[in-house]
Parts: structure tokens; C-alpha cells; sequence
């Protein structure tokens, strides 16, 4: 076991990295929590309109953000190569990638009525979805940049500034969302305005502090974070080559998922609400993985630039036996002690509304307990494969099974056959246990092992291996 714990590639080396990352992404699976809390103690339709609102924002800037993450994987291996003076120029391509996409989802404001009307949902959150829809688009450059420029941390497996970064953003959300949707502290009573307007500025100050750290001197100097502003055609190509392939499979999963809670919507708003409660309770489980996934990709890039890959299959092998743990101990709460999770948001809502919400709630916890080890499985070994380059594999599976296995039998049952949510949620959990399936083999086919994303020479851009 203390073998285990101590060689390259083992346990302790994926704690380092993944630890604080989890840290980082707990603390925002938290905000979720609370947020989401806080609009529960003031108004249900609130609650009911975030969800679907928020997640729909989220899929339009989703092929951004994860096309602008994907720097990450390029910083990996060229510090892991050696070639450290690369890194700043792959940063600042991330940065010219972001100014544009931000402006991009600016022209979504005046497109939220038309969107909403189509969605269907019930009149009286309709206009509320509306209005946090259009203030999240102000996020869409801050959040885009963020994943850019937070991977000139995480790509060299500086984890714990990634961490403190995230925890001084989501402690102003958290300040700025008690003021803001209750109205204390002489702030005025803005609703879900307040929580959608508090989540813009932490991630505004997210952004600002992660480029403030990265133009330190010794960053300069070392990296290049300065030097390497110019647009460089070759190296942007690259990251669009085997970004854009990243974005796109994230945008699939999540639209895949937001279609799955708009068509839930159309059964009415107490299986909204009980969707609404399940899934951000996954998230204490869901996003800290998301943060291992992170870590998972930076040693495999960092150990295929260094021609390692065989400690890049072990240091994937670590992550996942550390996951699944997690997963299992997250599980059995789900199924032991739902109500451990379910009471705070319970705490100051009208016990004859919540309790046929806490009811369905229940159950559908029973469903996530289920598919959450499966879903450690596929968080680990997708971001494998992505750190190596694998990332058109990704797309193509995304694009064909969230669509077959989820969409489709989602739309079939809810609005042709008219069933209840529980069939709805079969069909999620049969998605995520088969991409754990897929990508486990995927893993183990080793295909992986010699492709790369950087250029083989200094400054070029021949082709690569894969």
C-alpha cells in the first residue's frame, strides 16, 4: 500500500494535484447549494425558473468555455517537454479566443423572450427564466477567459492558486447573494436578479485575479505570459483543432442535459422543482470529480510530454480507485440520508409546498446514487483521453449517445406517452452508465499512448502523432 501511495504516478502525486482542484470545485458545487437555498427560502418559482435558465446559458457558452479549457492540456505538455517558454504564447491564444466568444453571446439578450416562449414552461416562471438568462450572458467573456487563463495553473499542476482564486469568488457570490435576493445590508430586494447579478461579479473577479497572478515577474520570465501575446495562426489552429472538438462534446453533454430538464418542466412545476433539487445535490458529488477530471488530464499531458506514458496510465488508474470511493461514500448518503441534504433548503420554505417535492426528491436521489460510481468511471477516463489529445473520439461518442440514450427516449416518454419522471431518469442513468462503459475500453485500447498535441519542433507546426 505504501507503494501505492508513494510512486510517480500514485496516489499521493494525484492528491496534490486533484486535491486542491476538488477543494476548488467543491467550494463551487457549495455556492450551487446555497444559491439555490437562498432562492428556496424566497420564492418556489424562483427555484424552478434558475435551473433551466441558468443551464441554458450555460449550454450556449459550454462550446466555448470547453474549447478555451482545452488550453489546459497544451500547457500541460509543454511543460512537461521542457518548453516552458511555449506556454505563454498557448495562453494568450486562450485570451484572444475568449474576448471573442464573450461577444459573440452578448447578442443572446435580445433572443431570451423568443427562447423561453419555445421552452414552454409554465407562465408564471417564464419571465423570471427570462431575466436570469439575459443578466448570465454578461457572464459569457469573464467565464470563457477563466477557463483560459485559470489553465496556465492548472495545466502546470499549480492547483493550490487555482483554489484560492475560486474560494475568494465564490465568497463574495455567496455575500452578494444573501444581499442581493433579500435586500439587507441597504441593498434593494432584487430576487433572482440578485442571484443572477452576484454570480457575474465573482466570476469578473475570478478572471481578474487569475491574470493579475499570471503576470507576475517570474512568470514572465519563465513562461513567457508577456512576451507571447502575439497571435500566433499556427498555435491558435492547433488549440481550434483539438479544442474545438473538446467544446463541441461538452456542448452535447450539456445540451443533453438541458433538454432533458426542459422536457421535465412540461410534467409541471413540482417535478421541475424535485429535478431542480436532485441535480444540485449531485453536484457535492459531480463537481469535485469534475476537479480530478482536471488533474487526470494535467499528468497525462505533462507525462506524454515527458514520453511517459506509462505513468500517465498509472497516475489515471490512482484517480479512478480515489473517485470511486468518493462516489460510494456520496452514494450511500444519497440512499441513507437524503434528508441530511434536503433539510436545509426545507429550513424556511412552506412545509405543504415542499413536502410532495421532497417526496420525488427522494427517489430520484436513489437514481443518482446509482449512476454516480459509473459516472466517476467516465469523469476519469474521458479526461484521460482528452489530456492525450483523444478529443474527436470524445465528440463523436457525445454527439450519438447523449441524443439515442437520453434526448430522444426523454421526448418519447414525456411527451408522446405521457409517463412519469421516473422513467425520464432511467433513461439518464442508462447514459452515464454506458459512456463509463465506452470510455473504459477507449482507455484500455492504449490508442491514446502516442498522440500529442503539441508541435514536434520549437516553434512549428508539422503534424502530430495520433
Amino acid at each position: 500500500m505504501g507503494e501505492l501511495w508513494r510512486r510517480e504516478g500514485g496516489y499521493r502525486e494525484v492528491l496534490k494535484v486533484a486535491g486542491p482542484l476538488i477543494l476548488s470545485m467543491g467550494s463551487w458545487s457549495i455556492l450551487e447549494f446555497i444559491d439555490r437555498m437562498f432562492l428556496t427560502w424566497y420564492d418556489w418559482d424562483t427555484l424552478a425558473a434558475a435551473l433551466p435558465a441558468g443551464v441554458l446559458n450555460f449550454t450556449f457558452a459550454s462550446f466555448f468555455i470547453g474549447t478555451a479549457s482545452y488550453v489546459n492540456t497544451f500547457v500541460a505538455q509543454y511543460d512537461g517537454a521542457g518548453r516552458k517558454q511555449r506556454v505563454g504564447a498557448a495562453m494568450w491564444q486562450g485570451i484572444y479566443f475568449s474576448l471573442g466568444s464573450g461577444i459573440l453571446l452578448l447578442g443572446l439578450i435580445p433572443l431570451a423572450p423568443w427562447i423561453f416562449d419555445l421552452v414552454g414552461h409554465d407562465p408564471a416562471i417564464r419571465p423570471l427564466e427570462v431575466i436570469y438568462f439575459q443578466i448570465f450572458c454578461l457572464m459569457g467573456f469573464p467565464g470563457i477567459l477563466k477557463a483560459a487563463v485559470s489553465s496556465f495553473f492548472t495545466g502546470r499542476g499549480d492547483t493550490w492558486t487555482v483554489l484560492w482564486v475560486n474560494v475568494v469568488a465564490v465568497c463574495l457570490n455567496v455575500v452578494l447573494d444573501y444581499a442581493w435576493i433579500f435586500g439587507h445590508w441597504g441593498f434593494p430586494e432584487w430576487g433572482i436578479k440578485g442571484a443572477a447579478w452576484a454570480t457575474v461579479v465573482s466570476h469578473f473577479l475570478g478572471a481578474f485575479l487569475f491574470l493579475l497572478l499570471m503576470f507576475r515577474r517570474r512568470f514572465r520570465e519563465t513562461y513567457h505570459t508577456l512576451k507571447g501575446w502575439r497571435y500566433d495562426g499556427a498555435l491558435f489552429r492547433r488549440l481550434m483543432r483539438f479544442g474545438a472538438p473538446n467544446g463541441v462534446h461538452f456542448v452535447l453533454e450539456i445540451s443533453g442535459f438541458t433538454l432533458f430538464i426542459l422536457l421535465v418542466g412540461r410534467l409541471g412545476k413540482v417535478p421541475l422543482a424535485a429535478t431542480n433539487l436532485a441535480f444540485n445535490i449531485n453536484t457535492l458529488a459531480f463537481l469535485p470529480m469534475l476537479g480530478t477530471g482536471i488533474a487526470v488530464s494535467t499528468l497525462v499531458g505533462q507525462y506524454l510530454g515527458k514520453d511517459r506514458p506509462d505513468l500517465a496510465e498509472r497516475s489515471s488508474w490512482s484517480s479512478l480507485h480515489l473517485s470511486v470511493v468518493y462516489m460510494l461514500i456520496m452514494s450511500a448518503g444519497f440512499v441513507g440520508v437524503p434528508n441530511l441534504f434536503l433539510n436545509p433548503f426545507a429550513a424556511h420554505a412552506d412545509p405543504a409546498t415542499f413536502e410532495p417535492i421532497r417526496e420525488i426528491t427522494i427517489l430520484l436521489l436513489r437514481f443518482v446514487a446509482v449512476y454516480s460510481v459509473f459516472d466517476a468511471i467516465y469523469i476519469v477516463f474521458s479526461a484521460a483521453v482528452k489530456g492525450a489529445g483523444d478529443t474527436r473520439f470524445v465528440m463523436w461518442v457525445s454527439s450519438v449517445a447523449s441524443f439515442t440514450l437520453m434526448v430522444i427516449p426523454t421526448y418519447l416518454a414525456v411527451v408522446v406517452y405521457q409517463t412519469n419522471i421516473y422513467v425520464s431518469w432511467i433513461f439518464v442513468t442508462v447514459y452515464i452508465v454506458t459512456m463509463a462503459i465506452v470510455f473504459l475500453f477507449r482507455f484500455r485500447g492504449g490508442k491514446w499512448r502516442s498522440m500529442r498535441v503539441i508541435e514536434m519542433e520549437e516553434v512549428s507546426d508539422y503534424p502530430v502523432r495520433g
